[in-house]
C-alpha cells in the first residue's frame, strides 16, 4: 500500500497537520502530528534526535508470505517497517540513530470466545524481533493488556504520548 494520501504540510513556521493513521497507514518526514488507535493492531514510532525527523506506522498483521514483484503493504509488521527503512535509507540514516517506541497489540476478544487467534501477541512479538533485528534504540513500551491506545508522535519534536482506554471519538453517542 503506498503512503497515505493527505494534502500537503503547511509551509515552515505555521502549525504542524494532524495525520490520524488508519490501520495499514504509515508516514515519515519531518514533520506532523502523526495520531492513530490501536487495539490488537501495533504502532511503532521513529525519531531522529539530531535530525528531528520521523515517523509512524499502523500494522494489523504480523506478516504474509508476499509473491514476488507484489508491492509492499503497510497492513503487515514486517513490510510496514520495510517502508520506513526505505525513507530513512533515503534521509542518509540509519536505524541505530533513531528512538523507537513500541505501542499496541491488545487482547481485543473476549474471554468467553472459545477460539484465541493471539493477533495482538503475534504483532508484540514481530515489533520486539523487528526492532532488535535493524539495531533501533527501543526508548519506550506499553504492550499487551485488554485496553486500546491513542499513540501520538509530534514531529519535529520526537514527543510520544499514549493514551490508555477508549478514545472519545471511539464511544458510542450518550442516550438522552
Amino acid at each position: 500500500m503506498p503512503e497515505p494520501t493527505r494534502p500537503p504540510f503547511p509551509a515552515p513556521g505555521k502549525p504542524a497537520q494532524t495525520l490520524n493513521l488508519l490501520p495499514g497507514q504509515w508516514h515519515f518526514g519531518p514533520q506532523g502530528n502523526l495520531v492513530t488507535l490501536l487495539g490488537s493492531c501495533v504502532a511503532i514510532t521513529l525519531w531522529h534526535p539530531q535530525k528531528g525527523l520521523g515517523g509512524m506506522c499502523h500494522y494489523l498483521l504480523p506478516s504474509r508470505t508476499r509473491r514476488s514483484g507484489e508491492p509492499l503493504d503497510g497492513r503487515f509488521g514486517d513490510e510496514a517497517l520495510e517502508l520506513l527503512l526505505q525513507k530513512i535509507r533515503l534521509h542518509g540514516t540509519h536505524p541505530q540513530d533513531y528512538h523507537a517506541h513500541l505501542y499496541g497489540g491488545a487482547d481485543t476478544l473476549p474471554d468467553g470466545m472459545k477460539v484465541k487467534f493471539n493477533v495482538g501477541e503475534r504483532n508484540i512479538e514481530q515489533g520486539w524481533s523487528l526492532l532488535d533485528q535493524y539495531g533501533f534504540q527501543l526508548q519506550g513500551v506499553d504492550v499487551g493488556d485488554t485496553v486500546p491506545r491513542t499513540v501520538s508522535l509530534k514531529l519535529p519534536e520526537g514527543l510520544v504520548t499514549v493514551r490508555r482506554g477508549p478514545s472519545v471519538n471511539s464511544l458510542p453517542p450518550k442516550l438522552p
